[in-house]
């Protein structure tokens, strides 16, 4: 398939080669760290020919783990932040029919970073905002800051004002939560567990928090089929409707107005990145419906050739599942063109049968 969009798609600023090894020993297998350290600092040259390679019209790029969430320092973070936009924006302006990218942002203090995603999406065209979960803040990083907060209110307005998604992206397991739980478990640290035990926290919380209750019209992402939490709808509906909010009710405490299939059928989207099976995407289509997932990749980490291999060599098989050729160019570009609200680019009307 031509035309194809991704967005889960990492970078690293170029003299962080140190910071990009311990991320490689953490998460990509000895023998293929050479090519993720070639890629993951790389924009525009072998990811855009990649691209072409095999089908990908636009790529939304977007800071790597831990992104600013991993700076405690609040003037560091939002300078950091700032440059990294910046720099982020030099290196796409020549490929704009190719390639956008998402914001990163210091979240250490709502009002400012509504301040800068506004700057990033009215002045540099950025498409939203990547966030790697929660802000470290405090002495050492030891405060975790989360986005479900009414004091986060303030920078829900700027995101709902300019229409544009915000992805939650995993990070690594804060450092009480690794040595309590992973220290002795290393092998589930990453996407085999913490990933989505993260993400799907972060996630809950918004919607049992009432963020999307405040803010109707509010768009979240968040990647790998869901963060595990499709194959828990029922279980989480079923005690969210007959057990917690009767409980909230009791206790005067904010709890979600709505279910979570609504949220997931109005608020949020799923992507396919980093999890390339079509029996999982069936179930997710089955249970929230086409247009709320979008093809990505997350390349670096995942390899394009793999991604696109799936997508590409198995879509027969991938049509069906979904429900037919107009929901796989739904999956493939049509939703993240309209959520993205993307005019023309590169292959953006190529024909898919």
């Amino acid at each position: 398939m031509l035309g194809k969009i991704v967005l889960e798609e990492a970078y690293e600023r170029a003299g962080k080669e140190e910071k990009s090894k311990a991320e490689a020993a953490l998460y990509i297998a000895p023998e293929d760290r050479v090519r993720y350290m070639r890629q993951i600092h790389d924009i525009n040259g072998e990811r855009v020919r990649l691209s072409n390679a095999h089908g990908i019209g636009y790529t939304i790029v977007s800071l790597t783990v831990p992104g600013i969430q991993g700076i405690s320092d609040k003037a560091l973070a939002e300078k950091t932040a700032f440059e990294t936009n910046n720099w982020a924006a030099e290196q796409i302006k020549n490929h704009r029919d190719r390639m956008g990218a998402f914001a990163c942002l210091s979240m250490h203090n709502p009002k400012q970073a509504g301040q800068e995603l506004r700057r990033c999406v009215q002045e540099l065209g950025f498409h939203g905002a990547l966030l790697c979960d929660f802000q470290h803040a405090g002495p050492n990083g030891e405060t975790y800051l989360y986005y479900d907060q009414p004091a986060y209110d303030e920078f829900w307005k700027v995101l709902t004002e300019l229409d544009v998604p915000l992805y939650i992206h995993p990070a690594a397991p804060s450092d009480v939560v690794l040595e309590k739980l992973y220290a002795q478990r290393q092998n589930l640290i990453g996407p085999p567990l913490s990933f989505a035990n993260g993400v799907s926290l972060h996630t809950l919380g918004l919607i049992s928090n009432g963020v999307f209750d405040r803010f109707p019209t509010a768009k979240v992402i968040i990647g790998h089929q869901g963060e595990h939490i499709p194959f828990d709808f029922w279980r989480i509906n079923h005690w969210f409707e007959d057990v917690k909010r009767p409980i909230a009710n009791e206790k005067g405490r904010v709890m979600a107005k709505k279910t979570i299939y609504d949220y997931f059928k109005q608020n949020i989207w799923i992507t396919t990145s980093g999890h390339f099976s079509t029996s999982t995407l069936k179930y997710v289509v089955n249970e929230i419906g086409a247009d709320r997932v979008l093809f990505s990749v997350d390349y670096p980490y995942e390899t394009i050739e793999n991604g696109c291999g799936w997508w590409d060599n198995d879509a027969k098989t991938i049509k069906e599942a979904v429900g037919g050729v107009d929901n796989y160019r739904l999956i493939g570009r049509d939703n993240a063109k309209k959520l993205l609200k993307l005019g023309s680019y590169h292959d953006s009307e190529a024909p898919v049968n």
